[in-house]
């Protein structure tokens, strides 16, 4: 069996009556034959397949990348079955016979067939979200899959889930968590900007043009959480004023929905020294870089979009106001200021806008490797949203955000902030800047963190600030035990 991806166009010589109910970028999955039916004109499993996908959108599954790991998911199971000759929707205990015999090839099959127990327990799921839809279909009288009931905390209540047999069990998840730790975050900062580990200029690397533009992106995502996408089309329209005074209470960053994942908008917000650094940056640098140059998309972007009177909102494009929220990344590409420039913020030195943070990333962390810590992971953008949500959290914990708040709000300066970081609990501050639309969410990817690190910590800190009289009540009661040896 085949995948490929939906595109309406040219639909008007398909011979159609209509544009089909296809969203764009929605995968399809097709037999080799490219056939629709068998030889009686039954459906074959692959329209089944194809209607649960077209469905995802409307169960909260809004982004691309979600149907093709579905679609992905459905094309290897049915790829199987159909090289036994079991019909997907078939008898359960022959469908229960061919689910043994997956597990055995994903796990002891071919080298380049197997798969690890985090993949196979994504699959595990997707599986089951098709099956329970199809029996709700009457497509199937039962699924394959054994559960055992259970109950877990979902937003501080508990309720009933079934667990899924199938599943494996994994190892604490927190043991594999990717993030850095402070000391490795600065290095990795200091190294964007062609800097040793003490911040002074690196002898054996020719400090790279675009330094301070990929210290100021590193350092504005350890402070923000955004992920890829949300930062490498970001525009310097987009980005926040800096307050006229330094402040301790973060900034807050709106972002649009037509630049996040799943398309939900939301706010997180930025440090004033990251954002600071960001400032200079699009000041002096980018500022160099995009002097003297013209910027015209390539024809295959489309129709450039001319910027005219720009501001925090929006600007007429191409004669037309427009919100910078509805702009989509490929729509961002074709931008052109009133200066004949490109807007993002990210510029290479000739002007041009940069895109591939993943190459810098990773020829920054073989550096490190190579030059000052063995240890050093190679990093991507997502394991500083990890590190951001970590320092973050720990930040919380020690109550750092509620004490400047306080401070913020006997001064009348930004109470509204003042107020949310006074009255929410940490997990909901969390979740507000990661995007998560539930703190289960937050809960769960937090849980894949090393958090008892985060609570010793703040423990010992609480121990370290004891006044005498204190510290002597709490070693008085253990003088009983020193008696009695």
């Amino acid at each position: 069996m085949h995948m490929s991806s939906f595109t309406p166009a040219g639909w008007e010589s398909w011979n159609v009556s209509r544009q089909p109910l296809i969203r764009t970028g929605m995968p399809i999955v097709i037999d080799d034959d490219l056939l629709f039916e068998d030889a009686l004109g039954a459906p074959r499993p692959a329209v089944y397949a194809n209607r649960w996908l077209r469905e995802l959108p409307l169960e909260g599954a809004s982004a691309v990348r979600t149907w093709e790991n579905n679609a992905g998911c459905l094309c290897e199971w049915m790829t199987f079955l159909k090289v036994r000759g079991v019909h997907p929707l078939g008898d359960r205990q022959e469908l229960r016979a061919a689910l043994s015999m997956y597990a055995e090839h994903r796990f002891n099959g071919p080298l380049k067939q197997r798969w690890d127990h985090t993949t196979w327990n994504l699959h595990i799921g997707i599986l089951s979200r098709f099956y329970r839809w199809a029996q709700s279909e009457g497509l199937c009288t039962a699924v394959p899959f054994s559960y055992r009931a259970g109950k877990r905390i979902a937003d501080g209540v508990l309720v009933d889930v079934q667990i899924n047999l199938a599943r494996q069990r994994q190892p604490r998840p927190h043991t594999t968590i990717k993030y850095l730790e402070e000391d490795f975050a600065d290095l990795f900062v200091h190294a964007l900007a062609g800097l040793g580990p003490d911040g002074e200029p690196d002898r054996r690397y020719r400090r790279p043009r675009e330094g301070a533009r990929n210290a100021a992106m590193a350092k504005s995502v350890l402070s923000s959480g955004l992920r890829k996408q949300e930062f490498t089309y970001l525009t310097i329209y987009e980005v926040p004023p800096l307050p006229a005074r330094p402040t301790t209470l973060p900034v807050l960053f709106p972002l649009g929905h037509a630049l996040t994942k799943g398309q939900k908008a939301r706010t997180s917000w930025i440090h004033y020294g990251a954002l600071a650094e960001m400032h200079q940056y699009i000041d002096l640098d980018r500022a160099a870089s995009a002097e003297g140059f013209r910027w015209r998309p390539p024809a295959r972007l489309g129709t450039p979009l001319l910027v005219e009177v720009p501001d925090w909102e929006g600007a007429h494009l191409n004669g037309e106001r427009r919100s910078w929220r509805q702009l989509r990344p490929a729509e961002r590409l074709c931008l052109v200021t009133p200066e004949g420039q490109s807007p993002l913020v990210g510029l290479q030195s000739t002007g041009k806008p940069f895109v591939d943070w993943s190459t810098v990333f990773r020829r920054t962390s073989v550096r490190i490797r190579e030059r000052y810590e063995p240890r050093f992971p190679t990093t991507a953008s997502h394991r500083l949203r990890h590190t951001m949500a970590m320092a973050t959290l720990e930040q919380l914990i020690k109550g750092f955000y509620r004490q400047a708040a306080a401070l913020v709000a006997d001064t009348g300066d930004d109470a509204a902030m003042a107020l949310y970081l006074i009255k929410s609990d940490p997990m909901l501050v969390l979740r507000d800047l990661l995007g998560h639309q539930s703190a289960l969410s937050t809960e769960l990817y937090i849980a894949r963190l090393d958090v008892t690190r985060l609570y010793r910590n703040a423990y010992q800190d609480a121990l370290a600030r004891r006044t005498p009289a204190a510290a002597a009540e709490a070693d008085a009661e253990f003088d009983d035990e020193e008696d009695a040896r």
